[in-house]
């Protein structure tokens, strides 16, 4: 049984768009929506990275029933953990109990601008291991003191909070970060559709909890069209995403994949109006395990047709395949 959400890519979409799509793609059926927070895009030609944290406050009050999630934000340089948990508190208690913090170790694309340097991926981590410890505890009420490596927070108290706090999912790619992350964790995110990554989080975690994946689709009535531009837009992809953390702008995105073919970008993942070929690209991330997996329709301005085209044929055919998710939400409550 897995829960399939709608995923509002900053990289392509304006803040008064991604509203928009927010309430379309609740209207067309999905259980769940998932956002980028990106202050760049990936390509110069994605031509978008409004705010996502006022998109969320808009779409919070603008939907009813959908779970709502970053996915994902980095609480280590761009913003300060105390921050981060302000904001979620905040976006929870406007979507009434429907948000989950999704938290990452973040790439370089967006950290830089704040002129703090890049650190290697050991101290990424062991910063965002800090920034959990410190979100958690401020999600636990009362006023929170802290000194770490590479944090300090003197008196913080989270004003308005949710009763029971917010549920935090964090992303996890190998070994290293689910041993960090399973513990404190609500629930696992993760891009790549790997069963190892689900046992070793549950191992980790001692518990089974909910797994969050996402699948990146063009969807258009003509294929050599959604090909076009998933070349034109997302072939960002291409290097994988030990890659995509380490390039500092969108010229490097650009640079480095000057030699993906359009072939190669229809190969990774569907494009065009078949129904089957979309419903197939999402069955590793359910026999891995996943409960969740969003879809990441390619193309701003496709977005309204997509959610018509997600109404009336994808989710039926998802939902015939894999079945119908007994709890759609993404978490309502921390289990920690």
């Amino acid at each position: 049984m897995t829960a399939f959400g709608y995923t509002l890519l900053c990289e392509q979409r304006g803040p008064r768009e991604l509203v928009s799509d927010a309430v379309a793609a609740e209207r067309a059926g999905f259980d769940f929506e998932v956002i980028s927070d990106h202050y760049f895009p990936w390509l110069d030609s994605m031509g978008h990275a409004p705010y996502a944290w006022s998109v969320l406050g808009a779409v919070a009050t603008a939907t009813e029933r959908v779970g709502l999630m970053t996915y994902v934000t980095c609480p280590t340089i761009r913003y300060h953990p105390v921050v981060v948990a302000q904001k979620a508190a905040t976006v929870a208690l406007l979507a009434d109990g429907r948000f989950t913090l999704g938290l990452g170790a973040g790439e370089n694309l967006n950290e830089h601008v704040v002129g703090q340097g890049w650190p290697p991926a050991n101290v990424r981590h062991e910063m965002l291991d800090e920034a959990v410890a410190i979100i958690r505890e401020l999600f636990g009420g009362g006023y929170v003191n802290f000194v770490g490596r590479h944090y300090r927070v003197d008196s913080a108290k989270l004003w308005d909070l949710p009763e029971g706090g917010v549920p935090i999912a964090v992303a996890v790619s190998g070994t290293q970060s689910i041993e960090h992350f399973a513990p404190v964790s609500d629930a696992m995110v993760a891009v790549e559709p790997e069963p190892a990554l689900v046992q070793g989080f549950d191992r980790a975690a001692g518990v089974e909890l909910p797994k969050i994946g996402q699948q990146p689709i063009s969807w258009d009535p003509d294929r050599d069209t959604a090909v076009d531009r998933a070349h034109e837009l997302f072939r960002w992809f291409a290097g994988g995403w030990k890659v995509n953390a380490e390039l500092p702008g969108t010229a490097g995105f650009a640079a480095a994949t000057s030699f993906v073919r359009k072939e190669d970008v229809a190969q990774a993942f569907p494009c065009g109006p078949d129904v089957s070929a979309h419903v197939e690209a999402v069955r590793p991330f359910v026999d891995a395990g996943f409960t969740h997996v969003a879809l990441a329709q390619v193309g701003g301005e496709t977005q309204p047709a997509f959610c018509d085209f997600a109404r009336d044929e994808l989710l039926p055919a998802l939902r015939e395949e894999f079945g119908e998710a007994k709890d759609r939400a993404i978490g309502l409550r921390s289990e920690r």
